[in-house]
Order: structure tokens, then C-alpha cells, then sequence
């Protein structure tokens, strides 16, 4: 048996923020990130909303990128002296994955982050509260999606929290809220919704219910991902929808190691954190060649070519025709196209690649992946990502 998991009502198109005057209850958090939100005016319209509700309203502010344990244990205790029977959550990823994590420890003050990291574990929710996701950027997904990702700066370790439990019950998808995107933060967020979909496309989970989802989402962000970049609002709002159906995709289907990879080097390096939706797009079309070797994936690859009316007539024409396109988008984005073009080090590349392999080898995403792998072959296949060089086993 699969299950197939959704929030019951996502409301969408522009000005859907006002749907918070219609929720039902007493008191409300709120809950955001650094201040883009307050800065532009949404923070006040969130808050006079949910009061025009008749609600009591208290914010969490300051949630910092890749939120920690600290700031998760602090919002669960000013949910528990204020009560709220609503948490709102505004903003990137990281407002809404620190209060998803924030709720279970609300409603569950005995759990622990090792009780839930193990999947699909978590107590029942909902005994307290309810849970509204608001996105302010077109990429991860989480106002969909069962996961969340906290990390632990004492041990370094990010803590990946996956239950249908912390799917929303409601997920407000406001076109106005990606307005003032910075142009390079629509280029990694588009790709990273691009990854999501091919990814959750090609997985070993995949089935009826989220291809037809993957699919119109590769189709739109093929469609509209340059055009926003450009700021062309109308395309803008089509990404916020593109990735919000690729988030419904791999919520379901799980994802691969594009996201094993990325994950695991995003902090490795001394030179600088490599953005999440940027070491997506580097690595995608290595692991598309990578993973193509297998025959089932090569099939649902071409597929996805044939579907977006690329060039080709043979399976491995399709193929390349698709890394074709992935490529160009790396380019008119400004993505770099290896990690050597990326700014790391090679000396230091070399002395931790093996390390990498491993852990990526071991990430919750590498399951799902259509092509097994090993830390020998992972550690080829980050070489390639590096120098550039052909994927050939």
C-alpha cells in the first residue's frame, strides 16, 4: 500500500494572504525569518489578518537560515506559554521547516530530535494546533511537503525530519510574496524546484498520483524559470506554482542523489557554503548520465524529454538533448557548470571527496535513488563534478 499525502486546501493566486482572515480560531503564532517579510510589508498584513479573524496574535521572529535546534526548542517554548491553536508559518524554507519541528516539540514537550529523526515517527499532531505554511520563495516547498530540515551546530549534523504529520493543513501560495526576489535567489530556488521534480519523476516511489504533478512542473519552470529570472512578474508567479506541484511530486515520490550530494556538500568546504538549489543544478546532469545507465531510468529520462518536445530520436538522444537544456539554463542563470568553476579548492577537494561519498551514500535521499550506488562510485561521480569529465561507468 502507498500513501499519498497533500494539505487539504492550498489556496493560491494574487493577494491569497487574505485567506488568513477566514481561519477559525482563538490565538495564533506567527512565525518568519530575518525580516524580509516585516521589511516589505508582509509581516503587518499577516498579523492585521489573522486578528480581523478575531484572533489573539504573537510572532516568533529571527529564524535563521538552516534553523537550529536552539531557535526550534525556543519557538516551542513560546508556543507552550502562549497557546495558540494556529501556527502560521512566513517565509523561505527556514521559518516554515524550524516551525514544523517547533510544533511537534509544542504539542510533545517529552520528545526528543532523536525520536523524530527516524521517518515517519512522529507522535499524532493536531492535538493543540493547526498549521498554515505561507512561501516567500519559489523553491523548497515545504508549505506541501512532509519534511523538514534542522540542524545541530554543536554536532554539525542536520537533522532530516520526514512525517505526514507536518504536512500543513493549509499552504497560502501568494505570487506577491516572490515580487522583490533577488535575482540569484529565483535562479537557485527555480532549479532546486527543477531537481525536485526530475528527481521525484525518475524515483523508485514515483507512481499515478505524483508524475502527472512532476511533469507539469519540469514543463512549466522549462517554461518561465528564464523569464522570471528576468523579472517578468507574470512568469514569477507561474514558478511559485511550478514548485509547489514539484513539492507535491517528491513529498510523495522522495527524491535522489542530486539531493544526497547537495546536502552533504553544502558546508564541507572552507571557501564558503555552496547553496542548496546552485549545488543541485551543478549536479544534476552528471547524475542524469550517471543514473541513465540504468535501463528503467533512461526510459522515464527520454520520457521526460519526449514530453517536453525536446530533440532526439533515440532514448540516448533524448537523454543528452535533456542535459542539453539543463546545461543552457546553467548558463543563462549564471550557474556554474563544476565545482572547480564554483570556487573550491582542489587540494581540498581531493583530501575530503572520499569522506563526502560516504555520507552522501548515506543520505535519506539515496534511497529512492533508480541506481544504486557505492561510496567508491560516488566518489568517481563527485570527481566528475569537479573537473567536468564524462560520466562513463
Amino acid at each position: 500500500m502507498s500513501r499519498f499525502c497533500l494539505p487539504r486546501d492550498i489556496y493560491h493566486g494574487k493577494g491569497s494572504l487574505e485567506e488568513l482572515k477566514n481561519l477559525k480560531g482563538k490565538k495564533a503564532i506567527l512565525v518568519v525569518g530575518g525580516g524580509s517579510m516585516k521589511r516589505q510589508g508582509f509581516l503587518d498584513k499577516a498579523v492585521n489578518y489573522l486578528k480581523e479573524a478575531g484572533m489573539e496574535v504573537q510572532t516568533f521572529e529571527g529564524v535563521e537560515p538552516d534553523p537550529s535546534v536552539e531557535t526550534v526548542m525556543k519557538g516551542a517554548e513560546a508556543m507552550r506559554a502562549f497557546e495558540p491553536d494556529w501556527i502560521v508559518a512566513m517565509g523561505g524554507g527556514s521559518p516554515i521547516d524550524a516551525a514544523k519541528a517547533m510544533w511537534a516539540f509544542y504539542e510533545y514537550p517529552d520528545t526528543t530530535f532523536e525520536d523524530l529523526c527516524v521517518p515517519f515517527n512522529f507522535p499524532e499532531l493536531r492535538q493543540k494546533a493547526k498549521f498554515a505554511a505561507i512561501p516567500s520563495t519559489s523553491g523548497t516547498a515545504t508549505e506541501v511537503t512532509a519534511f523538514s530540515v534542522i540542524t545541530n551546530y554543536q554536532t554539525g549534523v542536520k537533522y532530516p525530519l520526514a512525517d505526514f504529520n507536518i504536512t500543513p493543513d493549509i499552504a497560502i501560495v501568494d505570487p506577491d510574496l516572490v515580487a522583490g526576489l533577488p535575482v540569484k535567489q529565483v535562479a537557485y530556488t527555480g532549479m532546486d524546484a527543477l531537481t525536485h521534480a526530475i528527481e521525484a519523476y525518475v524515483s523508485t516511489l514515483h507512481g499515478p498520483f505524483t508524475d502527472p504533478l512532476a511533469l507539469q512542473a519540469i514543463e512549466m519552470v522549462l517554461d518561465y524559470l528564464p523569464a522570471s529570472y528576468n523579472c517578468n512578474m507574470e512568469a514569477r508567479e507561474q514558478m511559485h506554482y511550478a514548485q509547489c506541484l514539484a513539492g507535491m511530486a517528491f513529498s510523495n515520490a522522495l527524491l535522489g542523489i542530486v539531493h544526497s550530494m547537495a546536502h552533504k556538500t553544502g558546508a564541507a568546504f572552507s571557501t564558503g557554503h555552496i547553496p542548496h538549489g546552485c549545488a543541485n543544478a551543478i549536479y544534476l546532469p552528471y547524475v542524469i548520465k550517471y543514473n541513465a545507465k540504468d535501463a528503467t531510468a533512461a526510459k522515464r529520462y527520454a520520457e521526460i524529454a519526449r514530453r517536453m518536445g525536446l530533440p532526439g530520436t533515440s532514448e540516448k538522444a533524448l537523454i543528452n538533448s535533456l542535459c542539453e537544456k539543463i546545461d543552457e539554463f546553467n548558463v543563462r542563470l549564471n550557474i556554474p557548470k563544476t565545482l572547480k568553476e564554483f570556487g573550491i579548492n582542489e587540494d581540498e577537494f581531493k583530501e575530503k571527496v572520499a569522506n563526502i561519498a560516504e555520507l552522501a551514500v548515506g543520505d535519506a535521499c539515496t534511497g529512492s535513488n533508480p541506481r544504486a550506488i557505492d561510496p567508491a562510485a560516488m566518489e568517481k561521480l563527485l570527481t566528475c563534478t569537479y573537473y567536468g569529465t564524462e560520466v562513463d561507468f
